[in-house]
């Protein structure tokens, strides 16, 4: 390409928000550059920090160029023939020696809908359910509840019709002025600045505190509560509701079940106990039950807050019963709505690349379901949910004696990271197909490498439900290869035509027809707007909320479910008097293999550091900068100190982007028995002050 040809539009490889950007082809490949789009479907040309420095990662330095073999612990360059040739051969043997149900698969919520698609079915084909993806991390509890209650894992409303219709915004474990800053600035803070009311329910003060204003105003509210005290928090709103007649008797009559559980559960709640165990006043909770169920049209925004608890299924269950007893769903302006962190973690979701559900989210034990997919993909597919990645992870070197991981790295995002690299040790077979030579990767065997987002074409579904089309620029190293065409070819000398494809598109076509939301789809259909799921039929629009007349369960009604407070796995206690919380930063991205080599993004925030109230330094004798040991019974890593009100007393937060200094090296795997999703939001933690300080922070990889 020239500098004279066009930019391309396509979308922003970072967060779940679906920002359109434009990518303008430089002189020579790999020289590109960001432009906005002005006129982009969701963020109407606005882009955050991250979508401004998205091509500065494309051709990196880093990049992984040829395919790579380790021999006597050091890898060397290998041809793709002989790549190709021992990882078949190594699926083979495994399947052979063992059985189908011995290797694991993991799928990524940064790669397309077509490439999630094709690893689920290869994973299938090969003869297991073992096959799951990052989502297992963040949102599995919020698709649980949903799921069951509702109908559909995803927002029940779109970013527009909230901004349209919401009068008040429930913020409960999310924090979109840093995880989804223009779904933030462009949506919610609109409709804030024409009277929408925002209640915010988070143990941290942090930037969605600050976008609305909310400790400058008596409109707003922080909820500042204490770690793992979520449900005891609801549970004093829905009584307060219950007790003054806020309920909505008509759509509970008519459109639930469940209610008299609630009602029972709550009898005896003793709501004085609750607020001063959330550490909230009373008072305050009440004022905020009566704000939102009094409010015409009022929304519920969820997030890993809520979801990354072992009570996370109950924690999102609770928000559904506010929203149904108060009649909040079924219209703009309402519902329940988790933000999603990463530019297609729904679509990965939605393609079947988890091991309890086929494309769609048709339950692999759903004879009928299942039936009418082997039909299409002409081989059988096992009829018991397979292993989450997690659990696929703790069976290593048990009953898993082989990983196929696309695009994932388990080792920065799974918790306990040091026992992840143990266990990763004692697989006999690890293929990873990656960009860069990621934290898990060096414990591959073999390494494919792979292209960037700005290479390839496919589609990405972003937090609510619009599938998108990502175009390529340009392909920047000669001997990488797309994600698809690894799949294809692996799947095609594997088990021949089922994975013989001429294009992705022609993947498409075929994921349309085993996957119910997505059969009306086209891509000429999509073109530049995309199309919110459902869209059953050629020419439907898409929905922008769901459920107006009915939910999408078994008896089409909406499930109302009581739940009580469940502690976290782990509490204070002598030797570790402190609760450990964590979450992210708007200036980088997940695991960080991209985010933290962007000189940009980078410069905002070098290394990683931890939150710690003035109470707390005083006691531990802690100056504002300085370097501490921040401990758990799993490690530790060593940071700098930011001594802040953010943070209630007794608890630290930090973040899990830095290889160096990684949260995930503390947190508990403990699971939520349900969802199978970790307990990253609590953990027991104490901090050591004198240690040696060091010269400079390590490099990452």
């Amino acid at each position: 390409m020239s500098s004279d040809d066009e930019p391309v539009k396509t979308i922003c490889p970072y967060c779940g928000v679906g920002c359109g950007i434009k990518v303008n082809p430089g002189e020579e490949p790999g020289d590109m550059r960001f432009m906005p789009w002005g006129d982009a479907p969701v963020n109407e040309g606005r882009v955050c920090i991250k979508g401004g420095a998205a091509t500065e990662v494309v051709d990196h330095e880093d990049r992984l160029t040829d395919p790579l073999i380790k021999e006597d612990g050091e890898f060397r360059e290998a041809s793709w023939a002989e790549a190709y040739d021992l990882v078949v051969g190594e699926l083979e043997r495994i399947r052979e020696e063992y059985e189908p149900d011995a290797m694991g698969f993991f799928g990524s919520s940064k790669t397309m809908n077509e490439e999630n698609y094709l690893l689920q079915k290869l994973a299938r084909r090969y003869g297991t359910n073992n096959v799951d993806n990052c989502t297992r991390m963040c949102h599995a509890s919020t698709v649980w509840a949903l799921r069951t209650s509702l109908g559909a894992g995803a927002m029940t409303n779109s970013m527009a019709d909230l901004r349209e219709a919401a009068d008040v915004f429930w913020i409960q474990g999310a924090n979109p002025g840093e995880q989804h800053p223009i779904a933030n600035s462009v949506y919610f803070r609109q409709a804030v600045n024409e009277g929408a009311t925002v209640i915010q329910v988070d143990p941290h003060a942090n930037k969605t505190t600050r976008s609305f204003k909310i400790d400058e105003t008596d409109r707003h509210v922080h909820l500042q509560l204490e770690p793992g005290t979520d449900i005891p928090l609801l549970n004093v709103v829905l009584k307060t509701v219950l007790e003054n007649g806020w309920v909505d008797e008509e759509f509970v009559a008519e459109r639930t079940e469940g209610f008299d559980h609630l009602e029972e559960t709550l009898a005896d709640f003793d709501k004085a106990a609750a607020a001063e165990e959330c550490g909230v006043p009373l008072e305050d909770i009440e004022a905020a039950a009566e704000t939102y169920a009094t409010a015409e049209n009022a929304a519920i925004f969820t997030g890993m807050g809520m979801s990354q608890h072992t009570c996370g299924v109950d924690n999102v269950q609770n928000e559904i019963n506010l929203a149904l007893v108060t009649g909040n769903l079924g219209r703009p302006g309402t519902g329940v709505n988790p933000l999603r962190g990463q530019n297609n973690v729904q679509g990965t979701c939605d393609v079947g690349a988890m091991p309890n559900v086929l494309p769609g989210y048709q339950l692999v034990d759903d004879d009928e379901a299942r039936e009418s997919v082997e039909d299409v993909w002409g081989f059988e597919v096992p009829d018991e949910p397979g292993l989450t990645n997690v659990e696929i992870s703790h069976e290593a070197g048990e009953s898993i004696h082989g990983l196929y991981i696309m695009g994932e790295n388990p080792v920065m995002s799974e918790p306990d990271g040091n026992r992840v690299e143990e266990r990763l040790q004692e697989l006999e077979f690890i293929v990873a197909q990656d960009i860069f030579m990621t934290e898990t990767a060096k414990y591959a065997d073999v390494v494919l490498p792979a292209t960037t987002w700005a290479e390839r074409g496919g589609t990405v579904t972003n937090t609510d439900r619009r599938v998108q089309l990502m175009r390529p620029v340009e392909k920047v190293h000669e001997n990488t290869k797309h994600d698809l065409d690894i799949l294809t070819e692996v799947g095609t000398r594997l088990f021949g035509d089922p994975f013989d494809f001429a294009d992705v598109e022609a993947v498409f076509e075929e994921l349309r027809q085993v996957c119910p939301s997505y059969h009306g789809m086209t891509y000429d259909a999509l073109d530049e707007a995309g199309i919110q799921w459902p869209c059953y039929e050629p020419g439907d629009e898409g929905d922008q909320y769901l459920y107006e007349d009915g939910f999408e369960t078994d008896s089409g009604l909406g499930q109302i479910e009581g739940v009580r407070h469940q502690e976290p796995e782990e509490t204070p206690d002598e030797e570790y008097p402190l609760i450990l919380t964590t979450a992210r930063l708007e200036e980088h991205y997940n695991t960080g293999t991209m985010s933290r080599r962007s000189p940009t993004l980078k410069r905002q925030y070098p290394g990683n550091f931890v939150d710690v109230h003035p109470n707390d330094a005083e006691r531990y004798g802690i100056e504002d900068g300085q370097e501490i040991r921040l401990e758990s019974r799993r490690g530790e890593i060593t940071v700098e100190a930011h001594v802040t009100e953010d943070i209630k007393e007794g608890s630290v937060w930090t973040t899990p982007h830095f290889a160096a200094a990684s949260a995930n090296r503390l947190t508990n795997d403990v699971l939520d028995e349900r969802a199978k999703i970790p307990e990253y939001k609590a953990a027991a933690a104490e901090i050591e002050v004198d240690i040696e300080p060091t010269d400079a922070a390590p490099a990452d990889d």
